[in-house]
């Protein structure tokens, strides 16, 4: 979801979306309109994933602060950088989260501490494997504890073995099933993005098992494009 339309996220709940990935990597969003969307996801019962800015573990903090229910970090390519995403995400003695019990997350203090603090340890930590060097640090990154979720982010991949763009190219498949055999051993699910329902279903038969599924903006211009295309077939 990248419009930061709180309507559009309500809507895809309702429409039966098992998540919205709220993206405050390349959306225009603020993290004050982002406890907006989180607050529509959750009035339609559909999780709210956000994907983080790169670049700061302060970003998680604040994300799990507005009531994020998992987060998605972008561009980790080793394990030293996969190993900070869980501590940004975890309070202490597990991570170096910061602590406040009148965050919106904690029912702005309504929620006792000492309930707040030990649910929010099971915050779902999903970190984006994007680039080459990511793929040759997978076995390193896998090790690292507290990580849920590797995602493959197949452009940037395709960018970085200079396929750009070839998002369903066998290198890219090949990656893709290997990193769900590695996976698969340490018990990480493997998460991957598709264009559309055909795409999803080919990276679901390969394991993978989270699938962001193109985007509101995307999702509007097609239905709007095939509703055109099907009046002037009328005409």
């Amino acid at each position: 979801m990248i419009t930061g339309d709180p309507a559009l996220v309500e809507c895809a709940g309702y429409a039966g979306y098992d998540f919205v990935l709220l993206d405050m990597e390349h959306g225009p969003g603020s993290f004050e309109q982002l406890q907006n969307l989180i607050r529509a996801a959750n009035v339609a019962k559909v999780m709210p994933v956000v994907r983080v800015p790169r670049g700061s573990d302060i970003f998680i903090d604040r994300a799990l602060d507005v009531g994020a229910g998992a987060v998605l970090v972008p561009q980790v390519e080793s394990a030293e950088q996969a190993a900070a995403a869980v501590s940004a995400a975890k309070f202490s003695p597990v991570g170096t989260r910061g602590t406040c019990r009148f965050t919106r997350s904690a029912c702005y203090g309504a929620d006792t501490g000492e309930n707040y603090f030990t649910a929010a340890q099971d915050t779902m930590v999903m970190i984006q494997a994007e680039g080459a060097k990511a793929i040759e640090n997978i076995d390193a990154i896998l090790d690292v504890a507290g990580i849920d979720v590797i995602f493959v982010g197949p452009y940037d991949l395709s960018a970085s073995l200079g396929i750009i763009g070839q998002i369903e190219h066998p290198k890219i498949c090949s990656a893709i099933q290997e990193i769900v055999r590695k996976a698969d051993a340490k018990g990480v699910k493997v998460g991957c993005f598709a264009n559309d329902a055909a795409m999803a279903r080919r990276w679901r038969d390969l394991g993978v098992r989270f699938i962001g599924y193109s985007c509101d903006m995307n999702i509007f211009f097609e239905g709007a494009k095939r509703d055109v295309a099907a009046f002037h077939a009328q005409a």
